[in-house]
């Protein structure tokens, strides 16, 4: 890390260890390491890893710095929790919930530096039969924003996307993850699961909708991330 962005963590780490509850000791715990590590790396005479931001960000129940992770030279990037997505169950939208959404530290889109990454917890199981690899509940998915890059990809059969339905208006959204097929004269958005209950969304290209859904592509899946129970 540069000499700037590691003096911000770590001026950021002293400030949240001072929380009730919060201690170097607890916080050495967390990330698996001794206690003197810690005490090293508050003077300054132990480097600040990467990887152990989030680890770090989780313990402390606190945000990372904004705007510093962005610019980190180690390949690392500010990923911002979006929410569930979950095949057929649509929520209501609060068009007025201010709340800050969650940031995390994730690495970097070497194709795609500059496109925000929207991160989607996944529910259910549409996605169970997908290959070469599942998408199963409890997985978290790792996506570009699709508005960032629609004028740099163009949509093709086989991409995993996160399709958004809204209804009543727009009162009532459904988030989902489907794997998309193309053809001349519609595109089909299929689940892949071993469960028949869910069906694919089908859009024809003259097709006006009437019953006041619509339809719309608002992320690329590019990673799929989990941890191992136990721990």
């Amino acid at each position: 890390m540069r000499d700037e962005m590691t003096k911000t963590y770590l001026e950021w780490i002293r400030a949240n260890l001072k929380k009730p509850g919060k201690t170097q000791v607890g916080l050495a715990g967390h990330l698996g390491i001794a206690h003197p590590q810690i005490t090293q790396l508050l003077k300054g005479n132990r480097k600040l890893k990467v990887d152990e931001l989030p680890k770090i960000a989780e313990y402390l129940e606190a945000e990372l710095p904004h705007g510093d992770v962005t610019a980190s030279a180690g390949g690392l990037t500010e990923g911002i929790v979006a929410g569930k997505v979950e095949a057929g169950t649509f929520r209501e939208v609060d068009e007025f919930d201010q709340s800050e959404r969650q940031r995390v530290a994730i690495p970097r889109d070497e194709l795609f530096p500059n496109a925000r990454q929207l991160l989607f917890d996944c529910s259910g199981d549409s996605m169970n039969d997908l290959k070469p690899r599942p998408i199963l509940q409890g997985d978290r998915l790792v996506c570009l924003a699709y508005d960032d890059v629609e004028h740099l990809l163009e949509l093709k059969s086989g991409m995993v996307v996160v399709v958004e339905r809204t209804r009543d208006s727009g009162h009532f959204r459904e988030w989902s993850v489907k794997q998309l097929e193309l053809y001349p004269d519609r595109a089909e958005f299929h689940p892949r699961s071993t469960n028949p209950k869910h069906k694919p969304i089908v859009i024809r290209q003259d097709h006006e909708a009437d019953d006041g859904v619509t339809v719309k592509v608002i992320a690329l899946v590019r990673r799929v991330m989990n941890e191992m129970p136990g721990f």
